[in-house]
């Protein structure tokens, strides 16, 4: 059998063809690895940079730690325990937002002492509640100060949440709307709706004052007190509302009925005198009657 080396060299006219198809096949393969590979690389790197920012941003403002705290504890005196707290705020360079003294009866007692005064006797429930805002530095001592005014401690709490993703959610819908507010100033981003840009720089205040209220409640902390003593028995001397006690004796209503039995004589003796002549025409009409009815008995007989 006889080969032909050339027939087996020269290539046709379909194998440059399939081979042409090949190369560019792989020529887009190696083009779209590149391409992907490329685009996973700066994804990666643009996570990596908002990891650093993100960690740069924590670092330099430090965490956003909101601390509340309460007692509630039982004291001798409300009120000067009250006045005490306040000193020790003010030593703390805190502030009192919030002051209630509530004295509740729960019960009284009324023992006659005299015809017009009684003695009351009442007992007092007294509480006290005090909100007061202390540096957060200083709110671990200013709570052992606090503990110690007390007979003893009914109940301490303290909360720690940690604000600094939201500090720095709302920091960063800060900036994109002074961007957004930038842009359509400088002409880049035409914002037809006035209502949409007044919503727009509402936003952009609202992120920034609720910024500036956690920074306010990781520098100050929000401290709740509850105090109360024992029950109160308070005795005073008052006047007697009863009507019905303001009596007089027997002795003096009996002189006060003699004086008035004189009082209605001596007016009804006026009050006669007054009627003298109708008395005295009565009398006369009385007589002359009498005096015919008489005559009048006595005419048959003489007849």
């Amino acid at each position: 059998m006889t080969i032909n080396w050339y027939q087996l060299k020269k290539p046709n006219k379909l194998t440059i063809m399939k081979a042409k198809i090949l190369m560019m096949l792989s020529a887009g393969i190696v083009l779209l690895a590149a391409c992907k590979g490329r685009t996973n690389y700066e994804a990666v790197n643009n996570s990596a940079a908002d990891s650093v920012s993100l960690k740069a941003d924590t670092v330099l403002n430090g965490p956003k730690l909101v601390k509340t705290a309460g007692i509630g504890f039982k004291v001798k005196n409300v009120q000067q325990c009250s006045e005490k707290i306040s000193v020790l705020t003010n030593k703390y360079k805190g502030m009192v937002i919030h002051h209630v003294i509530n004295s509740t009866p729960i019960g009284s007692n009324e023992v006659k002492i005299s015809d017009d005064s009684i003695m009351r006797v009442s007992a007092f429930n007294t509480i006290g509640e005090m909100t007061v805002r202390v540096p957060s530095e200083n709110l671990n001592e200013y709570l052992d100060s606090v503990g110690r005014l007390g007979i003893y401690v009914n109940n301490s709490r303290l909360d720690i949440e940690d604000k600094s993703l939201d500090y720095f959610s709302s920091q960063m819908k800060v900036n994109n709307r002074r961007e957004l507010v930038s842009q359509q100033k400088q002409g880049k981003v035409i914002i037809k709706s006035p209502t949409a840009v007044l919503n727009l720089k509402d936003d952009l205040v609202d992120e920034q004052i609720g910024n500036r209220r956690i920074d306010d409640a990781v520098k100050y902390s929000v401290v709740n007190l509850n105090f109360y003593q024992s029950n109160t028995i308070v005795k005073e001397v008052v006047a007697n509302d009863n009507p019905s006690a303001y009596s007089i004796s027997f002795f003096k209503r009996l002189g006060l009925a003699f004086e008035n039995g004189w009082y209605i004589f001596k007016e009804l003796l006026i009050l006669l005198a007054d009627l003298w002549v109708f008395i005295l025409a009565g009398a006369i009409i009385w007589w002359t009657t009498r005096f015919y009815k008489r005559k009048v008995r006595l005419a048959p007989n003489a007849v």
